[in-house]
C-alpha cells in the first residue's frame, strides 16, 4: 500500500493514469493501481509537473516590504509552483558573493513554502567571488547589461560580463542576461526627459525594441567566444527572438525565455492599467507581439518565468511614469495565461506547455528529479480543472500587497491542488502548507544544450 494514490487523473500532454507516490517520490503510474493510505480523485482534472519559475524577485532578505519569501511562495504555489530560482537582486544586499548567498539561503529556509534555488549576480568588481558563488550553489549567475534601478548592482560592462563568462564556463553554469542595451536606452531616455516626456507614452519610445535585439547580439557574441551557456531572461518580442535563433544558429549556446505578461498585453494595456503594467523591458505594440507568439506556437521559446517583481505600492504611485517602480507582479498567473493563449486559432498544446514551464527548467538548470511526471521523480504536482473559468479578483492573490495588472482578467483552468514531494500545499484557495519547502542546488553532472 503505498502512502498516496492520485486516482483518475490526466498527466498533461499524456494519458488518464492514477500515480502512486512513496517517500516524497513518484513510485509507480498506471491504471487501476493498487489502493493507497491516503487518496486522492482527480477525475475531470489535469496533472501537471509543478511550474519551475527561474525568474522571480521575492526580495528576501532586505526588502520583504515589497514581498518576502513567505507571501511570494504562497503565491507561487497558488498558481501551481513549486519551486523558483530567486534572482540577486531586489535583495538587500544583492547576492553577489558567498556570505549574502548563505544569508539569503538561510532567510528563505525558514520562509519558504515551496522549494527554491538562487542566482548569483555578475557586477564589476565582483570577478573573484563568482567562483565562491558556484561553490555555494548557485544556478548560475545574472548580469545587466543596463541600468538596473538599483544602484548596488550596477550593469555589467563588456569586460565584466566577458569576464564572469569565462568563470561561468569553466563551471558549467549558465549566464542570465537582462538585454537591453543602455547606449541606447540612456540616450533616447536623457533626449525624451530633456523635451518634458514623463509620461507612458514617453517611458515606451525610451527602449526600444532595437535596444534588445543589440544586446542580444551582443551577449551571444560574448558567450560563443568564452564558450559560456547563455540564458536570455524575459524576452518581450518576436525580434528578440529572432535575434537568439540567429545566435544559436552561429553556435552560441543560448536558451530563449519569455514571460506571460509579453503574451498577454500589449503596449495598449499599459496606458490602460498604468503602473502595474510597467516593466523593462516594456510591454509591446500587437504586431511585436504576435511576432513572440508565433515563436512560442513554432516551440522556439524554451523557458517561461514570471518575473515576479513587486514592491512597495507607495513606489507604484509616483506621477512621473520614469519614476514609477518597473516590476510586474504575477507569479500566480502564468499557468492561466499559457492555458488559453491563442494564435490563429490554435492553442498551445499541454506538453508545450509542460515542457517550457517544468521540463526545460530542470534540465537547464540541474534540477535532478524535478520537472517531469515519471517515476522515481519527485511528486510535485499542479492538479488543474482545465475547463473552469474563473475571473481573478485582489482577494484571490496570496503575494504580499493586492497589485497586479491581472486583477480583473478571466482566465480558464484553474489550479484547485497543489502538491510538494506528496504533501499538499495549496488547495481550493488556501494555502494547507505544513513544513518548509527545502533549497535546490544544480546537479554537478546536469547540462542544457540548445
Amino acid at each position: 500500500m503505498h502512502e498516496l494514490v492520485i486516482r483518475n487523473g490526466t498527466i498533461a500532454g499524456g494519458e488518464a493514469a492514477d500515480i502512486a507516490v512513496e517517500d516524497g517520490r513518484i513510485a509507480a503510474i498506471g491504471c487501476e493501481l493498487p489502493r493507497g493510505r491516503e487518496e486522492i480523485e482527480a477525475r475531470g482534472l489535469t496533472i501537471f509537473p509543478g511550474l519551475i519559475d527561474v525568474h522571480l524577485h521575492f526580495n528576501e532578505p532586505g526588502r520583504t516590504e515589497w514581498e518576502g519569501g513567505a507571501t511570494g511562495s504562497r503565491a507561487l504555489a497558488a498558481g501551481g509552483g513549486t519551486l523558483y530560482f530567486d534572482m540577486p537582486l531586489n535583495s538587500s544586499p544583492c547576492t553577489v558573493s558567498a556570505a549574502a548567498f548563505e544569508e539569503k539561503r538561510a532567510a528563505l529556509a525558514a520562509c519558504s513554502v515551496t522549494d527554491f534555488g538562487l542566482w548569483g549576480g555578475i557586477v564589476p568588481g565582483n570577478r573573484e567571488e563568482l567562483e565562491p558563488l558556484a561553490d555555494a550553489g548557485a544556478v548560475g549567475f545574472k548580469a545587466f547589461l543596463c541600468n538596473s534601478g538599483l544602484p548596488e548592482f550596477p550593469r555589467a560592462d563588456d569586460l565584466t560580463l566577458y569576464e564572469g563568462m569565462q568563470v561561468a564556463a569553466r563551471r558549467g553554469l549558465p549566464v542570465a542576461v537582462h538585454a537591453e542595451s543602455e547606449e541606447i536606452t540612456a540616450g533616447v531616455t536623457r533626449r525624451i526627459r530633456d523635451a518634458g516626456g514623463c509620461d507612458v507614452r514617453a517611458f515606451l519610445a525610451s527602449r526600444p525594441v532595437i535596444a534588445e535585439v543589440e544586446a542580444i547580439h551582443r551577449a551571444a557574441l560574448l558567450a560563443r567566444e568564452t564558450g559560456a551557456r547563455l540564458h536570455i531572461v524575459h524576452i518581450s518580442s518576436g525580434r528578440g527572438v529572432a535575434a537568439a535563433l540567429e545566435a544559436r544558429a552561429s553556435g552560441t549556446n543560448v536558451t530563449i525565455e519569455t514571460c506571460p505578461h509579453y503574451l498577454f498585453f500589449t503596449e495598449a494595456d499599459m496606458e490602460r492599467i498604468g503602473a502595474a503594467a510597467k516593466c523593462a523591458p516594456p510591454l509591446r505594440r500587437a504586431a511585436e507581439r504576435d511576432g513572440l507568439l508565433r515563436h512560442l506556437f513554432a516551440g522556439e521559446v524554451d523557458v517561461i518565468a514570471s518575473d515576479h517583481s513587486p514592491s512597495s505600492p507607495e513606489l507604484k504611485e509616483a506621477r512621473d511614469f520614469f519614476q514609477v517602480w518597473g516590476g510586474i507582479a504575477g507569479v500566480q498567473s502564468t499557468l492561466g495565461v499559457l492555458l488559453q493563449a491563442r494564435r490563429e486559432g490554435r492553442v498551445l498544446e499541454m506538453a508545450e506547455i509542460v515542457r517550457m514551464t517544468a521540463e526545460m527548467p530542470a534540465s537547464c538548470f540541474g534540477m535532478a528529479g524535478k520537472g517531469r511526471i515519471a517515476t522515481g521523480y519527485d511528486a510535485d504536482f499542479a492538479l488543474v480543472n482545465p475547463g473552469k473559468a474563473y475571473v481573478l479578483r485582489q482577494g484571490d492573490l496570496h503575494q504580499r500587497h493586492p497589485l497586479s495588472p491581472y486583477i480583473g482578467s478571466e482566465f480558464r483552468g484553474s489550479v484547485e491542488r497543489t502538491l510538494l514531494r506528496g504533501q499538499t500545499i495549496f488547495h481550493q484557495g488556501r494555502i494547507t502548507a505544513a513544513a518548509r519547502g527545502r533549497w535546490q542546488r544544480p546537479h554537478k553532472e546536469s547540462a542544457c544544450t540548445s
